[in-house]
Formats: C-alpha cells, structure tokens, sequence
C-alpha cells in the first residue's frame, strides 16, 4: 500500500505534472494540500478516469485539502470539530483500508512574532488537541501534509541561516513537536537519518538546483502503521519537470 503527500501548489497549475506523476506511481492514496480551488471547480475526471475517488476540502485561491483513493471511503473529517463556516480549508480525513488518514496543511505564519504566526502555534495546538480527542495510538493512524516546520538542523540546508526565522523557529517546532508526542514516529526518518534530503525549494535564486532546500512535507505515523512502514521516501523527480510545484512528494510503503 502507497500512501502519498504532495502541496501541488494549485492543482489547477500543476494538473499535468499530478497526473503525470500518478500515472508512473501509482499510489492507493494521494494526500494533497493548496489545492487553490473550490471544490465545484476541482478537476476531478482525470482522477476519475484513474480510478480515483476524490474526496475535497477547497477554499477559492487560497489553502484547499484533498485526498484521492483507490479504494471507496467516506470523508470523516473537514476540518475541526468547532470550526465555524469562515474557518480555512486546511484539514480533511478519512479511513482507507483501516488505516486513518489525516491530511493537513499547517498554516505558514508569515513572520515570527506576527498575528499569522500565533495563528500557526494555535492551529497546531488544536491539531494535537484533534488526535487527542478523535484518535486511539493503539490503531493505524497516519498523518501526513505540508506541515510548514523544519522539525530539527537535519531538515535546513542552514540552521545557523534559519535559526529564529519562519518555519525553523523555536515555538514552531516546538509546537510541532507537541503534536508529535501524542504517539507519531516520523517514517521517513524510520529509514534515513542523513541530512540534505528536502522537500521544499524556493523557486528562485537556483534553490532546487543547489539543493538549498527544506523538509517541511512529512508523514507521520502511530505505532501499529509504523511497524508496516517498509520504506518512506522524497521523490524529486517533479521538481524537475516544468512549471512544478515548489515541493515534492513524499511517498511511504506500507505491508
């Protein structure tokens, strides 16, 4: 079972590079974030057309969650339990093959000590709030999104650069690192503990091409998925491809 994350950075933009990519991986499922679109304006046929059903959270221009699936499931979730109708388009989940599935894309926070980046530190502190109250660590539960933090000096091209800044700040990861000790083992590092492996890219200055990324997308996993996961990796591949998203996917295999 392939299970996937990828920001596409506006599926609208970015369709052919997706489908493309789909049809070459194949996952069983496609957790995707900044969908950038309403969900009546979604282009789901060519998901359909694979076999995919699409299950949507979107928001015009702006954020907007999606998850595709080979297999028929509901969606159990989107967003919060005590959003209000203003609430952002950033969390959508649902059960496949008895595995939970929880895609999220944390918030960016613009700039440390503004009103964006506390909204961030909140939106991350209901999210463990979340797992508490909705989840069980004794079951597969899988959590998976562009989460916006670097978790620690092995996922910045920099630290000493990045140290105090957006996406790599104290609070942030902090923060982060609340969410993860409700029961999650990060799986990509369950097979790679190296450095230099990113999955964000600034588009300009040659980021990608120098490699002067960050790991920001990530899945995380409880402890009964975690035990299944036989590999998880970053697949660069569409980064090289025209007009890609600024982040690549990360795709884990489960038995």
């Amino acid at each position: 079972m392939l299970i996937a994350t990828w920001n596409v950075n506006s599926i609208l933009a970015r369709l052919p590079n997706v489908v493309r990519w789909l049809d070459a991986i194949k996952p069983d499922v496609l957790c995707m974030q900044e969908t950038k679109c309403t969900d009546d304006k979604f282009p789901s046929e060519p998901f359909q057309e694979r076999g995919y059903q699409c299950q949507l959270f979107g928001q015009q221009s702006y954020n907007g969650v999606a998850i595709l699936t080979r297999d028929v499931c509901d969606t159990r979730r989107r967003g919060y339990p005590d959003d209000d109708e203003s609430a952002q388009s950033r969390l959508i989940a649902t059960n496949v093959r008895d595995v939970n599935v929880v895609n999220v894309y944390v918030p960016n926070g613009q700039m440390v000590g503004s009103e964006k980046y506390a909204f961030k530190l909140d939106w991350l502190r209901r999210l463990r709030e979340f797992f508490d109250a909705q989840y069980d660590t004794s079951t597969p539960v899988l959590l998976c999104g562009d989460f916006n933090v670097a978790p620690d000096e092995r996922d910045v091209y920099d630290p000493r650069l990045w140290q105090g800044r957006i996406l790599f700040s104290d609070r942030e990861r902090e923060a982060l690192q609340h969410v993860k000790d409700w029961g999650f083992t990060d799986a990509f590092r369950l097979h790679n503990e190296a450095t230099g492996n990113y999955s964000w890219w600034d588009y300009r200055a040659g980021a990608f091409r120098r490699n002067l990324g960050l790991r920001i997308d990530h899945i995380w996993v409880s402890g009964p998925l975690a035990a299944r996961n036989k590999n998880t990796w970053i697949d660069i591949e569409p980064r090289k491809w025209e007009k890609p998203s600024d982040h690549a996917p990360v795709v884990a295999e489960f038995e």
